[in-house]
């Protein structure tokens, strides 16, 4: 058992590092217009005409934030299902455990260490949405 926890917290590790790096990479790219857009701005289109598809400009940096952020609440979604998971199972250890000290405590620490992998991804998830926040503004 203590296996798979190791297990579970080099998976929350490598996913908090993996949110970590795809918010890293996608923050600071600049962002081009496409043909679609210069080509309106050109004929003064852009200002809302409606003309040929023309509208507001496109907002390229709005779509990565989304798949980013779509990325990162499925990451979050999976390790926090796999944390709640390993929280059942150890309540389980824990009231078959027959008042064994060995068995109660590794259910205790199951428990534990799934309480603090929610709590890991938890934050993760505020500190990631947090910085996205301050990128778009």
């Amino acid at each position: 058992m203590k296996q798979i926890f190791k297990k579970f917290s080099i998976a929350a590790t490598i996913s908090l590092a993996l949110m970590a790096l795809l918010v890293g990479l996608t923050s600071h790219q600049p962002v081009y217009a496409d043909a679609k857009s210069d080509a309106c701005q050109g004929v003064n289109l852009a200002t809302g005409g409606g003309t040929a598809g023309c509208g507001t400009a496109a907002q390229s940096n709005g779509s990565v934030d989304k798949l980013l952020s779509t990325i990162i609440n499925i990451l979050s979604l999976v390790v926090g299902v796999i944390a709640v998971i390993m929280i059942i199972i150890g309540g389980m250890r824990f009231v078959l455990s027959g008042g064994d000290s060995n068995n109660t405590n590794s259910a205790r620490n199951s428990i534990i260490y799934s309480i603090v992998g929610l709590v890991i991804v938890a934050l993760a998830q505020v500190i990631v949405h947090f910085v996205l926040n301050r990128v778009q503004s």
